[in-house]
């Protein structure tokens, strides 16, 4: 056996084992399942083939209402940005509702349409690669200024307004249950519905070193870990799996948590 066979295997028992052990006090509404998404990151084809895999999950055991949350990062650093957000555009698999949340980079990308002051550190954290995926080039020998303005002005042309409009209507959080849901975590000893949104889309050490109860389960994703992180107060999907190409999908049904994932 290759050393990747033998580390996806690694990788596929840990989340069978979690699948089989745990059971927990938090729960979602009875009648529903939920199929919460990490990071994205451009991996159109990882996307993909995760969808066809919670889609087979869910024919395997019919009865609940399958809900899809995705927790954002779409764009970035993956070469496929914009197919990405294509495949959401285009509606969740038969019988699934969906829901997407806002990540700290479709903020940038969003906010770089109209304010060139965040093009540097947009481009450096990944958006270089969100702009090649709506064919735009930035021409060589230009300032730096000439480049950011260049690029917003062809990405302003190139993004249709369906995409715009996809930007603009991200939600920061959702409650399903005991469960809360947004990208990055949340202010330790903030109530939920007082929480900051750029601490939503943002924060790291504070929240993920936190013991404190926050009244509910936060799912998150925004740091990345080699697998799954399961702590009692909350739950990190990021993968990585743009460089991974491991992208993971935490499923839960009434005390229920397991997890489904893609490999190389």
């Amino acid at each position: 056996m290759s050393l990747p066979e033998r580390s996806a295997n690694v990788v596929l028992n840990f989340l069978r084992k979690r699948q089989d052990e745990e059971q927990v006090a938090a729960t979602v509404p009875r009648g529903i399942r939920v199929y919460a998404i990490g990071d994205i990151h451009g991996r159109a084809d990882l996307l993909m083939r995760l969808l066809d895999m919670v889609t087979e999950d869910a024919k395997a055991a019919p009865g609940p209402v399958n809900y899809l949350v995705y927790l954002g990062d779409y764009v970035d650093r993956g070469l496929h940005s914009r197919q990405v957000i294509d495949i959401m555009i285009g509606g969740p698999p038969a019988t699934f509702g969906a829901v997407h949340l806002r990540g700290n980079h479709e903020a940038t990308f969003e906010e770089f349409l109209t304010n060139p002051a965040v093009g540097p550190g947009w481009f450096k954290f990944g958006g270089l690669a969100t702009l090649h995926s709506y064919g735009v080039q930035i021409p060589s020998g230009l300032t730096q200024q000439e480049r950011i303005a260049y690029a917003q002005q062809e990405l302003r042309k190139a993004m249709p307004p369906s995409h715009v409009s996809f930007l603009s209507h991200l939600r920061p959080s959702l409650t399903i249950g005991d469960y809360f849901f947004t990208h990055a975590g949340i202010k330790p000893g903030v109530p939920l519905n007082r929480q900051d949104r750029d601490d939503m889309l943002w924060i790291r050490e504070e929240f993920l070193t936190s013991n404190t109860d926050h009244g509910k389960v936060v799912v998150h994703g925004h740091t990345i870990s080699e697998l799954p992180e399961i702590r009692s107060n909350r739950i990190g999907i990021d993968t990585g799996a743009y460089a991974s190409g491991r992208l993971t999908c935490l499923v839960l049904e009434g005390d229920r948590r397991r997890f489904i994932a893609t490999e190389r």
